[in-house]
């Protein structure tokens, strides 16, 4: 094969020699920081595919007029539902389920976790508790509410009971170890616990 005119081959090895060289040089300064950029985008990977559950949003607060738990339970339409009505955020506390059976809160023994009350700025009050129980409550709270009055359904793997009386309606849900207490005063937006059950009990 003819040579290029003007192309000197020695010339040629010693470029790509120090080309080389320069890359190696390259690699050897970057290559300490390889694994730290790995792990950076592994874990901006995982926090983009986590789903953050009730528990994980739901911040700490002893704050009366802050209220991160509370906002964790509602999706965002219903919190501004409930938000535009009361005419700001709700009452947030620990307080014991604000139900009317005597003796269901002594048979579940409940832990509170948060009690977010909505007051209307002109009728209406919704209170809801949040509350770890046993896991087989479910079967204590039907028998004792059906005895009282309440009409109960299947819920998920658990049971959810109502009854009315006059303006206030009772809605209790237990399942998977969690009971939602929610007492209607003459205000209850529509489909309110299902609206809040993917919050507690996603999937």
């Amino acid at each position: 094969m003819a040579r290029i005119g003007g192309r000197n081959i020695g010339m040629a090895w010693i470029a790509g020699i120090i080309c080389a060289g320069v890359v190696a040089v390259l690699f050897g300064l970057a290559a300490p920081g390889i694994p730290g950029a790995v792990a950076l985008v592994g874990d901006l990977l995982r926090q983009r595919d986590a789903v953050p559950s009730f528990a994980q949003k739901a911040a700490v607060s002893d704050a009366p007029t802050k209220t991160p738990e509370c906002r964790a339970l509602y999706t965002d339409a219903l919190w501004s539902q409930l938000t535009q009505r009361a005419g700001g955020d709700p009452t947030q506390d620990t307080s014991a389920p604000a139900t009317a059976v005597a003796g269901l809160a002594s048979a579940l023994a409940p832990t509170v976790r948060v009690t977010c009350t909505f007051v209307g700025a002109s009728t209406g009050r919704i209170t809801t508790t949040v509350a770890d129980v046993a896991a087989d409550a479910a079967s204590v709270a039907q028998a004792t509410l059906e005895v009282s009055g309440f009409a109960c359904a299947p819920f998920g793997d658990g049971v959810r009971c109502t009854r009315a009386a006059g303006a206030v309606v009772e809605e209790d849900a237990v399942r998977g170890g969690v009971w939602i207490s929610t007492t209607y005063d003459g205000w209850r937006p529509e489909g309110y616990l299902d609206r809040i059950a993917p919050q507690i009990w996603p999937g």
